[in-house]
């Protein structure tokens, strides 16, 4: 017959060591307990990290031929991969470019999430019909053939909750918009940001970038915002400004011509804000 250890035996003939013997039960127990839980955070951690680019490596995949010519030319001036790994996007997750126009964004995002991920490309139908349906034609030429089947296209004012489920987005990015909502009326830009934070999943990111404008000028003419005009919005929605990034920058820009100069195309002084839904 096998020898039984002496906890077994305590367990078995009772007495005072049968309390030691609970005593050391209860250790094993809450051992083994904070063991399973260290694996299963060390799990949801490496889970996390095989999700997120790196900066190079997400130049190499936007770099790729299957995206067109035309976008990977701009990519010097607009800095994709940096902008992605500022905000945090990463593979899986679901994403929302408001105000997409042609798309150059959505498809940036497309390469971002990746197969598993999900982009909102919406567009206000009014916007759709600008300049002779110019965008409008430019997206479904970019979406033709299910080019990218990682996108929904949302043409729709928002809240568009219809399409886009409330609380239902990981990250949402306007760039060069934000300007022209408040410029006409400061009342529909407190409700678009207020739209966008009810769009977000809690702890969710809210990127925007935009024109330089500075106090005292015509900003409306320009096409540009101040940023403190940016944050101020953003607060009222309820949004924290977790970051500020100077990556699209530009100090030898005077902020006295607008976006559409062909010395300033593609090159003006731009902010950019990280804000986050607590």
């Amino acid at each position: 017959m096998r020898r039984l250890n002496s906890f077994a035996v305590a367990l078995i003939t009772g007495g005072k060591d049968m309390k030691l013997a609970y005593v050391r039960l209860g250790v094993i127990v809450c051992a083994t307990v904070l063991a399973l839980v260290g694996c299963a955070s060390s799990g949801g951690s490496q889970g996390s990290s095989q999700n997120r680019w790196t900066t190079s490596e997400l130049k190499a995949a936007l770099a790729s031929p299957s995206r067109p010519q035309a976008d990977r030319d701009r990519d010097a001036d607009r800095k994709p991969a940096e902008l992605m790994t500022f905000f945090g996007v990463e593979r899986g997750m679901t994403v929302l470019d408001l105000m997409a126009s042609g798309g150059y964004m959505t498809d940036v995002l497309a390469t971002t999430v990746g197969p598993n991920g999900k982009v909102y490309s919406q567009n206000p139908p009014a916007f759709l019909r600008f300049n002779n349906g110019a965008y409008d034609k430019a997206l479904s030429a970019r979406l033709a053939d299910g080019r990218l089947p990682n996108v929904v296209r949302v043409d729709a004012d928002l809240p568009a909750s219809d399409k886009i489920p409330a609380g239902s987005v990981d990250f949402a990015i306007t760039a060069m918009n934000l300007h022209d909502i408040f410029n006409r009326d400061r009342a529909a830009a407190e409700k678009f940001m207020k739209d966008v934070f009810t769009m977000l999943k809690p702890n969710g990111v809210f990127g925007v970038i935009d024109h330089v404008g500075v106090a005292g000028a015509d900003n409306q003419k320009l096409h540009r915002m101040a940023k403190e005009d940016a944050i101020a919005l953003a607060k009222v929605a309820g949004f924290t400004v977790e970051a500020e990034s100077n990556l699209l920058a530009n100090p030898q820009e005077d902020h006295t011509k607008g976006p559409f100069d062909p010395a300033l195309r593609g090159k003006t002084d731009q902010f950019i804000l990280k804000l986050r839904k607590p």
